[in-house]
């Protein structure tokens, strides 16, 4: 979901706050020891080990993490700061707040898709079988009403009530085209 770059910025923001030039160059030269380290890796066997991350895809984020810390090298040296102030950084924050707005859309989808598979849950999907005559009786119902047969069942228990005997009453109503009884069947 996030790039190295991205990854790379955030972690720089966060582990770059108060460090001076020298101690971020430290940072710059660790980034190319551990990216050099991780691509002599590449022509050795794959590790087993499931959770082992791809040394590829490590590589890229170890070449990032030094391409921003050059970065922040480059800035205190321009601006003359003693330390790193994630605040005084145009650049980093401007990506910061594009990063922390990609985050609130995909966690805003998250929810809406959520949402969605919990309201998929109250749903009943279902198949009937009935005698010959009640299905052309309710074929033809269905057929005067300009509706699915199913829409015509769903929305016959849609006005049913059921009593306080158990029994249930479903008082007169006309079948219609309603919107939000959205129903589906094998032939649509």
């Amino acid at each position: 979901m996030w790039s190295a770059e991205d990854l790379a910025r955030d972690a720089a923001r966060r582990q770059g706050r108060g460090l001076g030039a020298a101690q971020v160059a430290a940072k710059v030269a660790e980034a190319a020891r551990r990216e050099r380290e991780t691509r002599q890796q590449l022509g050795v066997p794959a590790s087993r080990d499931p959770y082992a991350r791809d040394p590829e895809e490590l590589a890229e984020l170890w070449a990032a993490k030094r391409t921003e810390w050059r970065r922040i090298v480059a800035l205190l040296q321009a601006t003359g700061q003693e330390s790193y102030d994630p605040e005084q950084d145009a650049q980093g924050t401007a990506w910061a707040h594009d990063r922390e707005a990609r985050q609130q859309g995909v966690r805003g989808r998250h929810a809406a898709w959520v949402k969605e598979r919990q309201e998929a849950g109250d749903e009943l999907r279902t198949q009937v079988w009935l005698p010959a005559d009640t299905s052309r009786h309710l074929r033809t119902i269905a057929a005067r009403a300009g509706l699915r047969p199913e829409q015509v069942l769903a929305q016959l228990a849609h006005h049913a009530t059921m009593n306080d005997d158990g029994s249930l009453t479903v008082a007169p109503f006309t079948p219609q085209h309603e919107p939000r009884l959205n129903l589906c069947s094998k032939d649509s």
